[in-house]
C-alpha cells in the first residue's frame, strides 16, 4: 500500500484526498519505484483545475526521485536498487510509492541527493530544451525571462551565466530580483514598480532581445512580443497567469518577421533517447557546479494542498517539494 494524493473533480486544493494504494508488481517496460521526495510544479495546478483536464479520479504529480524496487520485462537501463529521478506522464508522483513507464525514469548519480533530484527533473529539463533544443543560442546572445525568480527561473539563470547568454528577468519584488541576480541573471526588473518593457528597451538601447522565454501567458504576452529584436523567437512555454488569448498571426509579420513557438517538455521527453540524454545533460551542469538547486520550501506529503495554496499565490522561491 502506499499513500497517494488523488483528485475526484477539477478545481480547488481542497479537492486533494489522500487514499492508501495497492502497488502491484510493474508490467512489460515498467518499473516500481520507492519515492524519497516529490517535486511540485504549476503544470500540477494546471491539471488540478481542469486547464489540462484529465480523466478523473486521477493521482496527481509529475516530478519525483527514489529508489526502483522492481523492473518489468524489458527494461534494461536501471535496476533493482538504482536511484532515480523522473519527470513523466502519467501524473501521479504525489505518492509514497508507485507502477510506471520506464522509458523517462533516468538513474540518478550519486552526486545528485534525492531532494535535488525531486526538485529539478521537470524544471532542469525544461531548461535544457529552451536553451538547447528550440532555437540554437550562443554566448552573446540576449534572452527575456519572465519569472526569473521561479523554480524554472532561478535554474535559467544559471544555465544562461554558465553559457554565456546576458539574461534580463523579471519579478514581482525587490527581494525576487536580487535572488535573480544572484543566481546569474545579468538584470532584473521588478514588473510591479517599473514599466518592465520600457526599461527593457532602455537596457538594450532600444534593439530588444534575441529571445524570450516566457511562462507567464496572456500578461505578459504583448509585450514580449514588443521586446524582440526584428527576426527574434518568442517562446511561451506557460500559462501562469492564464492561456495567450487569439491574435491576428500578421502581428508577427508587422513587428519585425517574429518567430512564435508553443513547445512543451512532454514532446521534448517522449522519446526515450532524448529524454535520458536531457537529464544527463542536466546531471552534469548540476553535479559540475554550474547550476545549483534551491528549494525554498518544503511541505509534506499530507499538506499538498497548502504547497498548491502556496504555488498559486505566487509565494515560492525556488522549488517546491514533498518529503516523503
Amino acid at each position: 500500500m502506499a499513500l497517494t494524493a488523488m483528485i475526484n473533480e477539477h478545481g480547488g486544493p481542497e479537492q486533494f484526498n489522500l487514499v492508501d494504494l495497492e502497488i502491484g508488481a510493474p508490467a512489460k517496460g515498467e518499473v516500481r519505484i520507492n519515492h524519497k521526495a516529490v517535486g511540485l510544479n504549476f503544470i500540477d495546478v494546471y491539471q488540478r483545475v481542469g486547464l489540462y483536464p484529465m480523466q478523473l479520479p486521477h493521482a496527481m504529480g509529475m516530478e519525483a526521485s527514489g529508489v526502483i524496487e522492481a523492473v518489468g520485462e524489458g527494461v534494461t537501463h536501471l535496476k533493482v536498487g538504482d536511484r532515480a529521478a523522473y519527470a513523466s506522464n502519467p501524473p501521479g508522483a504525489y505518492a509514497e510509492a508507485r507502477v510506471m513507464p520506464a522509458a523517462q525514469v533516468c538513474p540518478l548519480p550519486d552526486e545528485v541527493s534525492f531532494e535535488e533530484g525531486a526538485a529539478m527533473m521537470l524544471k532542469g529539463m525544461t531548461v535544457e530544451y529552451l536553451f538547447h533544443r528550440t532555437v540554437p543560442l550562443k554566448a552573446g546572445d540576449t534572452v527575456l525571462f519572465h519569472a526569473a525568480a521561479g523554480g524554472v527561473g532561478l535554474l535559467a539563470c544559471q544555465w544562461a551565466r554558465s553559457e554565456g547568454i546576458t539574461l534580463i528577468g523579471t519579478a514581482g519584488t525587490d527581494e525576487k530580483c536580487q535572488l535573480a541576480l544572484d543566481h546569474g541573471a545579468t538584470h532584473c526588473i521588478n514588473y510591479r514598480t517599473e514599466d518592465w518593457a520600457a526599461k527593457l528597451q532602455e537596457l538594450t538601447n532600444g534593439k530588444g532581445v534575441d529571445v524570450v522565454m516566457d511562462a507567464v501567458g496572456k500578461d505578459t504576452f504583448e509585450g514580449s512580443l514588443d521586446s524582440l529584436k526584428p527576426l527574434g523567437m518568442m517562446i511561451s512555454f506557460g500559462n501562469a497567469s492564464g492561456p495567450v488569448p487569439p491574435f491576428d498571426l500578421g502581428i508577427l509579420g508587422k513587428k519585425g518577421s517574429l518567430k512564435l513557438t508553443r513547445p512543451t517538455i512532454f514532446t521534448h521527453i517522449g522519446d526515450h533517447a532524448t529524454c535520458q540524454a536531457m537529464a544527463k545533460h542536466l546531471f552534469e551542469k548540476v553535479a559540475s557546479g554550474d547550476v545549483k538547486i534551491n528549494i525554498g520550501q518544503r511541505f509534506a506529503l499530507q499538506d499538498v494542498g497548502k504547497a498548491h495554496d502556496a504555488l498559486e499565490a505566487r509565494q515560492t522561491i525556488g522549488s517546491t517539494i514533498l518529503e516523503i
